[in-house]
């Protein structure tokens, strides 16, 4: 055979690279429409109803925060950091409120005189959350002329499930704070309490406590609330996998659901939610918010427009922020002031 020309290997060598280019253009695209294509999947067969419309592994996702955040290892480390920043800078005194270790709280100071405060309680679906990782407010309101309390209490497991050791604890860390005020130079007659999530249903409690029969106080020790992404009704919680390591009882159903017992809420309230929170948290706050209007009872609903559930607590040590803000107007401060 003769040789070939340049210009005929010219053609044969794009022609060849053409024709492999095609070849592999039609496999990623038939490979790209099969990727894009629905995958067989056997739908999940709804289970016997346990609360509302949910069976139990709708009402389990709901009870559980994570499932609606896939952020949450992310805020939870911001936060953290956030703490460890105020704290150094701030340098709270730690101090007892009651016998057991764990029985301390982290009291962040104003140089203003006879000042209001604010105490909250961190969540942790009762199970985790500390005094230090909950000082990331604190500069918020010593700045605005406010103290800043945070307390430890006991993890439900190491309370072998029982929730009342827990509420006995946040009452006694009140009751301490009214009694003790005046020891760091704070107004007993304008103490405010906080909480976020499970620390939120902590703080409802608080709010209901009867004060004159159980701690011989006068029975509006608290003037203000503020609950972040609370459960004021146990008994749809009861029902989902927190029965796993709570050990819900009757007794402790009825005496825990702050919505029960509106007659003893001496103060108003600001209640919130986020809009990217389980379903059934918003519906225990608007459900709350409800039955405390129908008693009566001053109170108002906050709504964080594409929050989650970990990223509202954020916005509380934001002076103008949507909870930092409420929080402030609720004690009548501005939201900053020198310090003397």
């Amino acid at each position: 055979m003769g040789k070939k020309s340049p210009v005929t290997e010219d053609r044969l060598t794009r022609r060849t690279v053409l024709k492999a280019a095609c070849t592999v253009g039609a496999t990623i695209v038939a490979a790209t429409t099969l990727a894009q294509q629905p995958t067989e999947q056997t739908p999940r067969v709804k289970g016997p109803r346990v609360w509302l419309d949910m069976d139990q592994k709708e009402i389990d996702d709901a009870y559980d925060q994570s499932v609606w955040a896939p952020n949450q290892p992310h805020v939870g480390k911001r936060r953290a950091a956030w703490s460890e920043s105020v704290r150094a800078r701030l340098k709270p005194e730690r101090v007892a409120y009651g016998p057991t270790e764990i029985e301390r709280l982290d009291i962040y100071k104003t140089k203003v005189p006879n000042a209001p405060i604010r105490v909250f309680l961190h969540g942790g679906a009762w199970r985790g959350g500390s005094a230090k990782d909950s000082a990331y407010p604190a500069e918020m309101f010593v700045t605005a002329g406010a103290h800043y309390i945070a307390v430890d209490f006991i993890a439900v497991e190491k309370a072998d499930g029982n929730l009342m050791t827990m509420a006995d604890q946040v009452r006694r860390a009140v009751a301490w704070v009214y009694k003790n005020a005046a020891s760091f130079g704070g107004d007993p007659n304008r103490v405010y309490v906080s909480g976020h999530s499970s620390g939120g249903h902590l703080a409802g409690v608080v709010m209901v406590t009867d004060w004159k029969k159980d701690f011989a106080l006068p029975p509006d020790v608290v003037k203000g609330g503020l609950l972040m992404s609370g459960m004021y009704d146990l008994k749809p919680v009861r029902l989902s996998k927190r029965s796993a390591y709570v050990k819900f009882t009757d007794e402790m159903e009825q005496a825990l659901s702050t919505q029960r017992h509106l007659d003893k809420l001496n103060a108003p309230i600001i209640v919130s939610h986020g809009t990217l929170e389980s379903p059934e948290f918003q519906r225990q706050a608007r459900d709350f918010v409800a039955a405390v209007k129908a008693a009566g009872k001053p109170v108002e609903l906050i709504v964080g427009e594409g929050y989650n559930h970990f990223e509202m607590p954020e916005t509380f040590g934001n002076p103008y922020g949507l909870l930092g803000r409420a929080a402030l107007e609720q004690m009548k401060l501005p939201p900053a002031r020198p310090q003397s």
